[in-house]
């Protein structure tokens, strides 16, 4: 059993081609003795944005706090805002945008371990 917060997680500026503002956090994890799955939660300053990329697993997200969207493959932007849920499934593309001025966009993002 582990219980942390993630105040006491270390932050780490996201260094991934395309990304803008965007840093990480890995609360639970591999390093933690976790056998399926990983949190890592992303805060993205304002006028930032993760890469529009793809991968080959699903994504789990969980909105904790601000306003943003995330676009998809066909550029559409879905808005998404602290409490809400969402799910991007293997090989679609995607993105997340901070769409405040002023406020950071943060969310939990679930994946299985081995994307970690």
């Amino acid at each position: 059993m582990k219980i942390t917060s993630l105040d006491q997680v270390p932050t780490i500026p996201m260094s991934m081609e395309g990304a803008v503002n965007v840093a990480k956090q890995v609360p639970l994890g591999k390093t933690d003795g976790a056998p399926n799955f990983s949190f890592r939660v992303f805060t993205i300053s304002p006028g930032g944005n993760t890469p529009y990329h793809i991968h080959d697993v699903e994504h789990l997200n969980y909105i904790l706090q601000g306003e943003g969207v995330l676009v998809d493959a066909d550029g559409h932007q879905h808005p998404v805002k602290g409490g809400d849920f969402s799910m991007v499934l293997p090989n679609e593309k995607h993105q997340y945008r901070n769409s405040s001025a002023t406020e950071d966009f943060k969310f939990i993002c679930a994946v299985p371990l081995a994307y970690e």
